[in-house]
């Protein structure tokens, strides 16, 4: 059976308009109440940012053949249990009955300030996959075939996140491929070791700018991490799951 990529390109198109259209949104919503948010933070607190991609991901599901399938967006029933903390709550969860066959996490980065919030999201990506498997292998989900983890990103792609960096290690060296590179390029180094070290599936890193965003305008920052292979290696999970 061949896969239904669910014409992601213009969904993606779509999901990136949302993001910044959101964004513009809540920050619009705060001036007029008099309320307001520190250095970009307005454009965050909505919490409906991400939800074209979401949307995509639903579709995919249907798309490829899993119609019995739950998919979990909302806190509450998207919740599963981890290993070192009792539960953490993923964007998305597809559930088939009482199988979990997907969780995935749905994270965004604007500018000015790049340095600090990139440390955080990768700890947060490293964190929540170890939890996740951690709380597999020790049977929290039953005796069910590996579920597909992804991490999808969305970073504003601006002068700051692709200015070269130089991180400071007083002891030991820092890794060669990262001794000068931009924020978009360690993002996509750590998309790669995220795969390398089997603590997700499949993930995507998308960029955009805020004035190509607001029209659709999104590009991959390379091949390994492009919504194509996310979306690609997904609906083929999906599509395993739908012919079992």
């Amino acid at each position: 059976m061949s896969l239904d990529l669910a014409n992601f390109e213009e969904r993606a198109a779509h999901a990136v308009r949302v993001f910044w259209d959101a964004r513009a949104a809540a920050a619009e919503r705060q001036r007029l109440a008099g309320v307001v948010d520190t250095g970009e933070r307005a454009g965050v607190t909505s919490g409906k940012n991400m939800d074209g991609f979401v949307t995509l991901i639903a579709e995919l599901v249907y798309a490829n053949g899993l119609h019995d399938a739950d998919v979990h967006l909302t806190r509450g029933v998207n919740t599963l249990p981890g290993y070192f903390r009792p539960t953490k709550d993923w964007d998305v969860v597809v559930i088939r009955r009482d199988e979990l066959i997907a969780a995935i996490e749905l994270k965004s980065q604007v500018g000015p300030s790049f340095g600090n919030n990139f440390n955080n999201r990768a700890e947060e990506a490293i964190g929540s996959a170890l939890d996740l498997w951690t709380a597999y292998r020790e049977g929290a989900f039953g005796d069910q075939p590996r579920p597909f983890v992804g991490w999808l990103m969305h970073v504003e792609d601006a002068p700051a996140s692709r200015r070269p960096t130089s991180p400071a290690s007083r002891h030991f060296p820092v890794f060669p491929e990262l001794r000068t590179a931009s924020y978009l390029e360690r993002y996509d180094v750590l998309c790669r070791r995220l795969v390398l070290e089997n603590l997700y599936t499949e993930t995507a890193l998308v960029a955009s700018t805020r004035e190509g965003g607001p029209f659709g305008e999104y590009s991959d920052v390379s091949e390994a991490n492009s919504l194509r292979r996310f979306v690609a290696s997904f609906s083929a999970h999906i599509a395993a799951e739908a012919a079992l």
